[in-house]
């Protein structure tokens, strides 16, 4: 297989029928950067033509599966949009636009003719959770967190992290509202992932489901997974997703985000995290705290 700057390849399972596909950047929790993104784009692609690969697993390196977007990426590899004018005032449509990029690329993930799974340990925050939830199938350590803390002034989910397709309601308001991450013990309670196992039995656990569901042949499970997806297309997934997108797109201009920018450029990203996440940790009373 080829080898990829931020990515690990390799088979696993019965005969290798198990692609693997492993985010390599440890040293940066496995953040998301147009590089990588890149990568991950081609090596799907080719693992979809690889009839010999029936079911596909995402995982990251080191100490999480994925901490987000890189927020301190100098570029994000490929095109770039102009999202400024030359008064730095935001071009909307350009930075739409932009982020479509992205999204195309976990649309495609969603939509490929494999069976997906991910698998979460440590974190997987903002787009590392986008890009989780978009698998057919998720698996977690019980003591995963999952969440989506960049609604905290940086923006929305751009693919609303599929919450409302997956959770209840009243459930994916509260997680959209606050930002707050849950362990995958309560993700799987909720019905957000499929299962939570011990951190120490993840990895072989989940090869064992993807190697059973790997049982049937590749053009097989292509088409149960198009027959499945098409029941949540036709609920309007990709008009959602597109429009999470949009309003990612605009959340950039709202006062929050300002504040955030401010903090950022002011007193540097540690500072701005905890200008943004101290109030909802002091606030944090309604929880059963035993």
């Amino acid at each position: 297989m080829a080898e990829y700057e931020n990515l690990l390849i390799d088979r696993v399972g019965t005969d290798g029928r198990v692609g693997r596909i492993t985010l390599n950047r440890p040293e940066k929790l496995n953040a998301l950067s147009g590089e990588l993104f890149n990568e991950l784009n081609e090596v799907l692609h080719d693992m979809e033509a690889d009839h010999s690969i029936r079911v596909i697993i995402l995982r990251g390196a080191g100490r999480a599966f994925c901490a987000g977007y890189d927020l301190t990426a100098s570029n994000h590899g490929g095109r770039v949009y102009k999202v400024r004018d030359d008064s730095k005032r935001m071009l909307l449509m350009n930075l739409r636009t932009a982020m479509q990029q992205y999204t195309d690329v976990q649309m495609y993930f969603w939509n490929m003719a494999k069976v997906t799974i991910t698998s979460i340990h440590g974190f997987a925050a903002a787009g590392g959770c986008e890009l989780a939830m978009m698998a057919d199938l998720v698996v977690a350590a019980d003591n995963a967190n999952i969440g989506h803390p960049g609604h905290r002034g940086l923006g929305v989910a751009r693919n609303g992290v599929i919450w409302p397709l997956v959770i209840g309601m009243r459930k994916a308001k509260e997680l959209s509202y606050t930002g707050e991450y849950i362990t995958g013990e309560e993700a799987e309670r909720i019905g957000m992932i499929n299962y939570a196992w011990p951190e120490e039995e993840l990895e072989e656990r989940t090869i064992a489901f993807a190697d059973r569901i790997a049982i049937a042949s590749a053009d097989h499970l292509g088409i149960l997974k198009v027959n499945m997806n098409r029941f949540y297309e036709n609920m309007g997934i990709y008009s959602s997703v597109r429009s999470s997108t949009e309003q990612d797109a605009m959340a950039q201009l709202t006062e929050f985000a300002y504040g955030w920018g401010d903090e950022v450029k002011e007193n540097g990203l540690k500072e701005a995290l905890a200008w943004r996440d101290g109030p909802y940790k002091e606030m944090d009373t309604y929880r059963d705290k035993k």
